[in-house]
């Protein structure tokens, strides 16, 4: 039974196969919101954003105080949602896309890798992946206008936590 479990929660191999290999920094600040979101705590959220040197575009005013816009977004105003909304998205893999000329760090990392796929044209994998995170309304409506319309993270290489909103 112990095996089979161990089994279970092993990577599936095309899951790793087209993963990218995250730079350190990316892996640290990625971590930092894992260990926030699974805390069930917005307030442990702070520390990810102490990491990060700017502000990320959480597609809301500057001047408001990121932890509880981001709890006012939430259904359940405690940012609960929101948390599981980011467990949800850095548990799939990430897609990757050059911002910039810094040919050390103009890459960023996009969860999940979906807003950067065609929808038209996704695996069977990847719509299972895609029900994962939203309802089959929404799926239904992204498919309709061919393109992302959920919320979106992304990190640059140097582990700048850059955005995290939802897309309309």
């Amino acid at each position: 039974m112990t095996i089979a479990l161990v089994h279970v929660l092993q990577p599936a191999a095309d899951e790793s196969a087209h993963a990218p290999r995250l730079p350190q920094h990316v892996a640290d600040l990625r971590n930092a919101i894992l260990v926030a979101a699974r805390s069930g705590n917005m307030d442990e959220l702070k520390n990810a954003l102490d990491m990060s040197v700017t502000q990320p575009d959480f597609g809301m005013s500057d001047k408001m105080d990121p932890i509880k816009a981001l709890k006012a977004q939430s259904s359940d105003n405690n940012g609960r949602e929101i948390l599981a909304i980011l467990l949800n998205l850095l548990t799939l893999p990430a897609a990757t896309q050059p911002l910039g000329s810094d040919i050390e760090n103009n890459t960023v990392y996009i969860w999940p890798y979906l807003a950067t796929r065609p929808l038209d044209k996704l695996t069977p994998a990847e719509e299972v992946d895609l029900y994962r995170l939203v309802t089959p309304a929404k799926a239904a409506e992204m498919h309709e206008k061919k393109r992302w319309m959920w919320w979106c993270l992304a990190i640059t290489a140097d582990g700048n936590w850059l955005m995290f909103k939802r897309i309309e």
